[in-house]
């Protein structure tokens, strides 16, 4: 049988994302059973550096499902909106939909609540809607990975609970990239994901559960059985999974969590994400034509988004860009296609995507954009 011709590719997408080489070769560290005494020394210090990881303390329990960010997000809908209930669903984009989505194909009575491409939530808007609606959940997400905008999770969660409502937040592209500081925001349930900020494989979904919403969930019915939060929680306390985990994701997740706490340092991880942002914004402006799609003081520290000059067009970016990109060995994002298909058809200027999340380094990045730029240029 031949082996096909895999190229080995710097990922520069939105996830997954770019993983380090020593990060890797953990995958190589011994097999064990999940319910055997060898699990708790990988599960007890990933649960804990998890937490440091976020800021939560104990106030939150992290649970681990086996799936993506979406699994962590479907379980906050089946687990913590009760039939009867009403959610109302805050999108900025592609990954609020999806929120909506969720709860909507598990029939919970649920509102979209949509706002333009490119912006955060405006919370005069946010305000009317949930007087008008007095919906039980509101859900709504941290870090909008399809436009690169990142909404004040403090401000949105203090006005849901203003109203009444319980929180669930969407952060899988942003847990281990920005300061969540989770014990002071508000969220009920706060979701994500192993593939994005973390640098890791796509293999978990990851809940930090709160106390609220644990006594909520332990009265809504109708919940399954991967999707139910108390089960999970009851796994979790004893540093395990509820099912058979990914063992050899586990073996990374615990390598890479003790690097980030106890060698680059939490500090020093989310300040160069905050660096790498600044970067791509200032390389924009340098470019002419080109400028930031998301507004000032919404960036994503994760994923910046980038307006093209008019007359850019989809397949320009795909087969152009893309694929000159690919030929000099890294993977380009060319904007999430759903977005730039509806962006093209109203005849508005298409966006292109930066992932720097991660481990990626500036050092890395500097290359990349020089790199970019230059198969841009080419489009003018």
């Amino acid at each position: 049988m031949s082996k096909p011709n895999f190229a080995p590719l710097k990922l520069f997408i939105t996830g997954p994302t770019y993983i380090r080489q020593d990060v890797k070769e953990a995958a190589l560290l011994p097999e064990f059973g999940h319910r055997d005494t060898e699990n708790d020394l990988r599960f007890a210090p990933i649960r804990e550096n998890m937490r440091k990881l976020a800021g939560c303390g104990d106030d939150y329990e992290p649970i681990l499902c086996l799936g993506s960010g979406s699994t962590a997000m479907e379980a906050s809908v089946r687990s913590l909106v009760a039939d009867g209930e009403t959610v109302l669903n805050v999108s900025v984009g592609a990954f609020g939909d999806l929120y909506y989505n969720l709860a909507a194909h598990n029939g919970k009575k649920a509102e979209n609540l949509k706002f333009d491409y490119g912006q955060a939530i405006d919370m005069n808007v946010l305000e009317d809607k949930i007087k008008e609606l007095k919906p039980a959940v509101v859900t709504f997400t941290h870090n909008e990975t399809s436009t690169g905008v990142t909404n004040d999770m403090k401000a949105v969660c203090e006005l849901i609970r203003k109203h009444g409502a319980m929180p669930l937040v969407d952060g899988v592209s942003i847990y281990g990239g920005a300061d969540l500081d989770l014990s002071n925001s508000g969220a009920a349930m706060y979701s994500t994901a192993t593939q994005k900020a973390l640098g890791l494989p796509a293999g978990f979904g990851i809940g930090f559960v709160s106390r609220e919403a644990e006594e909520k969930a332990a009265k809504v019915t109708n919940k399954g059985h991967h999707h139910d939060i108390t089960k999970h929680l009851g796994r979790a306390r004893k540093n395990q999974t509820l099912t058979t985990p990914n063992c050899t994701l586990a073996n990374q997740m615990w390598f890479q969590l003790d690097r980030i706490v106890n060698e680059e340092g939490v500090e020093n991880r989310f300040a160069r994400h905050i660096e790498m942002r600044s970067m791509v914004e200032n390389w924009a402006a340098g470019l002419d034509g080109f400028e930031m799609f998301a507004p000032e003081g919404f960036r994503s520290p994760t994923v910046s988004t980038v307006l093209c000059p008019a007359g850019v067009t989809v397949a320009q970016l795909k087969k152009g860009v893309k694929e000159a990109l690919r030929e000099e060995g890294y993977l380009m994002d060319p904007g999430y296609g759903k977005l730039n298909a509806a962006l093209e058809e109203a005849g508005r200027r298409l966006v292109i995507r930066v992932g720097h999340m991660g481990d990626i380094t500036p050092d890395m990045l500097t290359e990349y954009l020089g790199k970019l730029e230059i198969e841009l240029k080419k489009l003018r």
